[in-house]
């Protein structure tokens, strides 16, 4: 199957790309570490330029699936080249080298795409000065493809005339007699195999003609160079215009229990033009050639899994006909054996006496005690006499008390009629003719009489009979076995391939994911690259942001198209998928979550401090949730069609306060059941904890819905700080006195202040404390670093105007009273502080992002994990989510912390799915399409795994 360009292919597709000159870059995309996308628009018009390093370069118009998190090289590309114009497309010489110039004179950059041997993609600067390197490399001639180094622009092979007379001649005497001309005349030409092989046809040489036979060097070197000439005319008007394109197919094989096999047409190669050798063949033709290209490439995942299906089908015909093919053997043996044993025993019944003369020889030999040599030296002796007992005595064989006679049929031998005619009267006339003519070797047991012996063999032939009906009757079944064993692999081969071919990979399955038990789809970021992509891309006026102050801790985004208020339980749900996502799963450690709307989500940082990748600002109240437990679920969501979706209606509604009241009930019943274990959790010190960290900010009003101690910091030198309590108005409570001394300033570790006194001429001692701050740069997050929440602080009370401060020196006193929260950014200014961290393509991504949500509300009603008898199921989706989101599900696992490895957890899990009683056989199907990497790569590390629900099914 061909997979990359020839120097015709990219010379004609170069002439199509023109017709993309001028048109601005919009973003660059990767799919994999070869492949990248170019999007490209100007006012009427779009296009996506699509590049693989060593293999094409075309324009596409079908959805490829792009990685979540661009590459360092892609955004180098978005760096350089974003919003430039695509100036020229050009090849550089003859070569398989394509040079696409974004932007003009010294602002120019150039993308280099090599498209042969392994490929490379490198971008320069206007002197082709390399900026990055794909494959950085040294040339066989020490040419540095480095950094910093110049692109050899001037070494790329130029098109030469038609090769002389003198040189084609010398090629042709050093190849070998025999070889084949194509590939003689390849290396030495640039227009590829292919378009050889035409112009030879076209000059009336015979296909695959071979040096020696069919082309003589002396005699057709002028008809060859006239092919030549034929082929610069093709290479040339190719260069001119458009070309056609040709999609040519070959024909696959599909085994079949019929005699007539079925015929599969697969995609082989695409060219430019119909050559001479495919005229005769399946072929597809297109109006240019581009579209030719953008079809193969885009079928061929799609073809491969056919070609699997079709060679795991060959396979299954295969070992079917394998067991055939032993049987059958198997019962040939015992036939054969069973001709054997009885020509044997007719040959010692016709042989009667001689045979039992024979024994009686040697059993008097052996009766007198005469060595074993000497038996055999008498007997020689005998038959070089011409005695025709000795002489019928080919072997003896005294170690198992056999010897070995060569007997024949007396009737076919005239010398032996006179001695053997008492033997021939005992003979049936009807037996004669049956006896083999030919002599044989025939092992005697000297133990018994030739009576014995022939009924020996009589025996023998009887048993092979028995076992030969036995083992008839047995293959029999084996083979109904081995071919329903076929039938049941064909039919799972046709359904995993119908089952591949349906599958979509669905936006959000890049990143941790599930849909809560209200019907709200919950994303997180896997790594620090990943939250950075879902804040800035996916947060959207509406959502909520969901953390946890714990290292690792995912940033969680609740995607909320409606814009109605959250549920608490979706909220607790993501809340989970946070502390779950973070170290505390391994430290076994329960802590809380908080939530924030997404315009006090932001990438600004102070003066003087910096946001590292997946860091974010968060300004104003966190909204703390209650402990979560460390309990996830892995399970399985259907995918119906849409006749079956009314079936599923309000599956996942929000609950109200007596739904939610059954379904708490119901909850702490069946953890009773499972033998959950319990941990005990003090709530009330944890909601007072967080409080005072709300309080810390400044920014809660009097109408907080927890009052609590405000302190006010006032900044001493360096990172130290000053605290000073001061009680609310409406704070009186013993508890509150209490909780002053431990405060949160975004940090996953509570403060505790230690009274000290400071004494000052003209105020008052107050009870303070010092305390340093800490700063926390976990990995993935700055919500717990204690320095950037500090001069957050700063700037909020400088600008803010509330309860101003001078944190140069001394400080003022507050007048006792928290002033409610400073104004949310609005959106507009939200979105243009993440355009201004983004480097390109961010408008184009919240247009992506907008079409995402208004097909998620469909997509969401079409995924179910409770499927219905009459449902239509398209193919399953594993998901790793809250045990709480899942509890409904008809597939599902509990995962607690534990020891056990999440690939090993995953695959034990889908085993107790297939073996699951209620399972029908299309859910069984559906679970064996699914890949491996896609059921273990949402499970936690260290996972430990208990099916509650099968327990109960085993007691029932």
């Amino acid at each position: 199957m061909k997979t990359r360009f020839s120097t015709i292919d990219l010379v004609a597709s170069i002439a199509e790309l023109q017709s993309i000159l001028h048109m601005r870059i919009v973003n660059v995309y990767d799919i994999d570490h070869k492949t990248y996308l170019f999007k490209l628009a100007k006012p009427d018009q779009k296009c996506v330029l699509l590049v693989e390093s060593g293999s094409r370069i075309h324009k596409t118009e079908y959805e490829w699936p792009k990685n979540p998190a661009p590459s360092g090289f892609t955004t180098k590309l978005r760096k350089h080249v974003h919003n430039r114009r695509l100036e020229q497309i050009r090849q550089l010489g003859i070569d398989r080298i394509v040079d696409l110039q974004f932007g003009s004179d010294q602002a120019a950059y150039h993308v280099i795409i090599e498209l042969y041997d392994r490929g490379n993609i490198v971008l320069t600067d206007h002197e082709y000065t390399i900026l990055n390197v794909l494959r950085p490399r040294t040339d066989n001639e020490d040419v540095r493809f480095v950094v910093h180094e110049k692109y050899p622009v001037d070494r790329a092979k130029e098109r030469l005339p038609i090769l002389p007379v003198e040189r084609l001649r010398e090629i042709l005497l050093r190849a070998k007699e025999g070889d084949n001309l194509r590939k003689v005349l390849n290396p030495h030409l640039e227009y590829g195999p292919a378009l050889i092989d035409h112009v030879l046809l076209a000059s009336q040489f015979p296909e695959n003609v071979k040096i020696g036979n069919g082309f003589d060097v002396t005699r057709d070197v002028s008809r060859l160079l006239d092919a030549f000439g034929k082929a610069e005319e093709i290479l040339t008007s190719s260069m001119r215009g458009m070309c056609k394109g040709y999609i040519v197919q070959k024909v696959e094989k599909r085994p079949s229990k019929e005699e007539k096999e079925k015929t599969y047409l697969v995609y082989s190669e695409f060219h430019p033009f119909l050559y001479a050798q495919y005229e005769n063949t399946n072929f597809i033709e297109f109006i240019c050639f581009n579209d030719a290209i953008d079809e193969f490439f885009s079928k061929l995942e799609s073809q491969k899994l056919d070609m699997k299906a079709i060679q795991q089908e060959k396979e299954a015909f295969k070992k079917l006909e394998n067991v055939r093919k032993d049987h059958e053997t198997r019962i040939f043996s015992l036939q054969r054996n069973q001709e054997d044993d009885k020509q044997k025993a007719e040959l010692i019944q016709v042989n009667l006496n001689l045979v039992e003369k024979a024994i009686l020889t040697v059993q008097s030999a052996i009766a007198n005690q005469i060595d074993w040599k000497e038996i055999k030296r008498l007997i020689q002796e005998a038959a070089q006499q011409g005695d025709p007992i000795a002489k019928s005595i080919k072997g003896l064989k005294f170690e198992i008390n056999n010897m070995t006679m060569l007997l024949s049929n007396p009737i076919d031998s005239d010398s032996d009629s006179d001695s053997d005619s008492d033997s021939d009267s005992d003979l049936n006339d009807d037996m004669k003719p049956r006896i083999s003519a030919k002599p044989q070797l025939i092992d005697i047991d000297l133990d018994l009489s030739a009576y014995a012996n022939a009924k020996k063999y009589y025996d023998k032939k009887k048993f092979a009979l028995k076992k030969e009906q036995k083992t008839i009757e047995s293959t029999s079944k084996a083979y109904k076995s081995a071919e329903k064993k076929m039938k049941q692999t064909l039919k799972e081969v046709a359904t995993v391939t119908s089952i591949n071919k349906a599958r979509k990979t669905h936006w959000f399955e890049k990143f941790l994911w599930f849909v809560s038990s209200e019907n709200y789809l919950v994303i997180g970021g896997r790594d620090q690259q990943q939250n950075e992509i879902v804040v800035k891309r996916y947060l959207r006026a509406g959502d909520v942001y969901v953390h946890a102050d714990l290292h690792g801790a995912s940033s969680i985004v609740i995607k909320n198209p409606s814009g109605k208020e959250i549920p608490p339980k979706t909220l607790n749900e993501a809340g989970t998928m946070a502390v779950c996502s973070s170290a505390a799963w391994d430290s076994k450690v329960v802590t809380s979550a908080w939530w924030v709307h997404p315009d006090q989500v932001t990438k600004t940082a102070p003066t003087g401090e910096y946001l590292t990748t997946g860091s974010f600002m968060i300004r104003g109240k966190k909204n703390y949730l209650p402990p979560c437990y460390l309990v996830m679920g892995f399970g399985f969501l259907f995918k119906l069609d849409d006749e079956s979706i009314p079936n599923h209606k309000d599956e996942r509604k929000v609950r109200t306060i007596n739904d939610d009241t059954i379904n708490d009930d119901s909850t702490t019943s069946s953890q009773t059941e499972e033998s959950q274990p319990e941990v005990e959790i003090a709530l009330q010190d944890t909601d007072q904890e967080e409080e005072d960290d709300d309080d810390d900010e400044g920014l809660i009003g009097e109408s907080s819905q927890f009052p609590d101690t405000v302190i006010d910091l006032e900044h001493v030198e360096g990172d130290r700080f000053v605290a000073k309590p001061r009680n609310r108005e409406t704070s009186t409570s013993t508890s509150a006195s209490v909780d002053e001394n431990v405060i949160y300033l975004g940090d996953s570790q509570p403060v505790v202040l230690k009274p000290s006194v400071r004494k000052d001429n003209n105020v008052n001692v107050n009870k303070s404390a010092n305390r340093e701050i800490q700063r926390s740069r976990r990995g993935g997050s700055c919500f717990g670093n204690g320095a950037v929440a500090g001069n957050q602080r700063e700037e909020k009370r400088q600008e803010g105007k509330e309860g101003k401060k001078d944190f140069g020196g001394k400080g003022k006193k507050s007048d006792g009273r928290a002033k409610g929260p400073p104004p949310r950014q609005t959106l507009t200014e939200l979105r243009t502080d993440r355009k201004a961290v983004d480097e390109g393509g961010v408008s184009d991504d919240e247009n992506e992002a907008k079409q995402q949500a208004e097909e998620n509300a469909h997509l969401l009603d079409s995924l179910t994990g409770i499927p219905l008898p009459d449902d239509v199921q398209l193919y399953a989706v594993p998901v790793c989510a809250p045990y709480n989101a899942i509890v409904n599900y008809k597939f599902k696992v509990k995962l607690t912390p534990g020891s056990g490895k999440r690939g090993k957890a995953a695959k034990t899990a889908l085993a107790m799915f297939l073996h699951d009683k209620t399972a029908t056989p299309r859910e069984k199907d559906l679970f064996r399409s699914v890949k491996d990497q896609d059921i273990s790569r949402n499970l936690p590390g260290k996972v430990k795994l208990s099916a509650p629900q099968l327990l109960k099914q085993k007691h029932r």
